[in-house]
């Protein structure tokens, strides 16, 4: 009996065509067209089945979904593929994370090998319980504020060493480091291996972030993975990663999956790159640009200083052009003839000031001597004084016997009196 005939359900036949035993032997193999032929109709034998699941992964090519459906409760996955005549039946807002139930039937491909499911209707069931577990997650993190971006740190202009986390002899540790090093051949780089996927990925990645943010020489840390279905690229959104990347103190560059992909470790991480190459470009400077703007910016500080100089020098050439620069001996003529007729008229002012005054001090003087009382002792008169400088202006004041001084022009004689002489004596 075939195994195909030991898997027909009692009261069942065969098909006709099956592989027996008889028709294959190690002298005489049956072909491989005749044996993908034979579990063709055996498979086509079934049944369409309801079945419910999580949709891990959604490809369209060309109309046509090529897909992934998981078990709820374990880790069992099959494939289905959904023609477009199909598609334009079921919601159109299908994708990854979605719970659903699918009406499948078996479907294998003679050519290539194939096994998988053909969708004949699918319907919503409601979120993933992954989805919805990681949306309620991305919820609480943007509330605490992880998110923010006033929180995320500056990458530096040009690192001087660069962490890598990334799974070992991986397509993008080569990418980054090719990508690197194109730009910025100096690039110096620490890589710590990790698992990228399944139950070490979290532990792995953790220590080594650990260590190489307590690395001084580190300057920023590129956490790259390449692309992969949801399902595996859940420990990027494990919690305690998260909250690791969020509290680190060196900057984070999550390179995770491709553009599509979208882990909680992008959310938190500094600076979000598409893909490793991305981030290679995004942290490292191209040093044929830095030449480029190098040689840019001193083109425009030497068309600068050339041209300050050129318009200093036609500042100067105008100021020697200009008529007191070029012949100066008229303007100094000028001035000097405008010197000496300001010095002559300030003589003359001051003569004629000197002049006034000295006329009018010789007619104070005329006046002071004709007011003096020293003219008119010359004439002959005497001045009589009393003891202590009093002047003697009534002879009734000057008793018999009082001691007088008597200044007349020339000096002073001392005199007493005899009395007041009688009028008309």
């Amino acid at each position: 009996m075939t195994v195909f005939e030991a898997a027909v359900a009692p009261g069942e036949t065969p098909p006709p065509d099956a592989v027996a035993p008889r028709d294959s032997s190690a002298d005489a193999p049956t072909s491989v067209a005749r044996l993908n032929a034979t579990i063709r109709d055996f498979v086509a034998r079934w049944n369409t089945v309801w079945v419910e699941g999580e949709i891990t992964s959604w490809n369209v090519r060309a109309g046509n979904v090529f897909a992934r459906l998981k078990d709820t409760r374990s880790d069992a996955q099959i494939s289905i593929r959904i023609w477009s005549s199909v598609r334009a039946r079921i919601p159109n807002d299908l994708g990854v994370g979605d719970h659903v139930v699918a009406a499948v039937k078996s479907d294998y491909f003679v050519k290539s090998g194939d096994f998988s499911f053909a969708v004949s209707a699918m319907k919503h069931v409601g979120l993933g319980d992954q989805l919805e577990r990681l949306e309620k997650l991305r919820a609480q993190l943007r509330q605490e504020g992880l998110f923010d971006a006033a929180r995320k740190k500056r990458l530096p202009f040009l690192p001087h060493v660069i962490g890598l986390i990334t799974g070992e002899r991986s397509d993008a540790e080569k990418d980054v480091h090719r990508n690197a090093e194109l730009r910025w051949p100096q690039v110096r780089f620490r890589t710590e291996y990790a698992a990228v996927q399944g139950d070490r990925c979290v532990p792995d990645t953790l220590a080594a972030l650990a260590r190489l943010d307590a690395d001084p020489e580190v300057d920023v840390i590129i956490i790259a993975r390449g692309g992969g279905d949801p399902q595996t690229l859940l420990g990027f959104s494990d919690e305690r990663l998260v909250r690791a990347v969020a509290a680190a103190s060196t900057p984070i560059v999550s390179a995770i999956g491709h553009e599509n992909d979208h882990p909680l470790l992008d959310d938190v991480a500094d600076l979000r790159a598409s893909t490793p190459t991305d981030a290679a470009k995004r942290v490292v400077p191209d040093v044929s640009e830095q030449r480029a703007l190098i040689a840019q910016l001193r083109s425009r500080s030497t068309m600068r200083l050339t041209q300050r100089l050129q318009h200093d020098i036609a500042q100067l050439e105008q100021l020697r052009s200009r008529p007191a620069l070029r012949s100066p001996d008229p303007i100094i003529d000028g001035r000097a003839q405008e010197l000496w007729l300001l010095q002559s008229r300030g003589r003359d002012a001051l003569t004629r000031r000197v002049d006034a005054a000295g006329r009018e001090t010789s007619e104070l003087r005329a006046s002071l001597r004709a007011l003096s009382p020293a003219a008119t002792l010359a004439r002959g008169y005497a001045i009589a004084h009393l003891d202590g400088g009093v002047i003697l202006r009534d002879a009734a004041d000057a008793p018999a016997g009082a001691a007088l001084t008597i200044t007349v022009d020339r000096g002073s004689l001392a005199a007493r009196s005899e009395g007041e002489i009688a009028e008309g004596r």
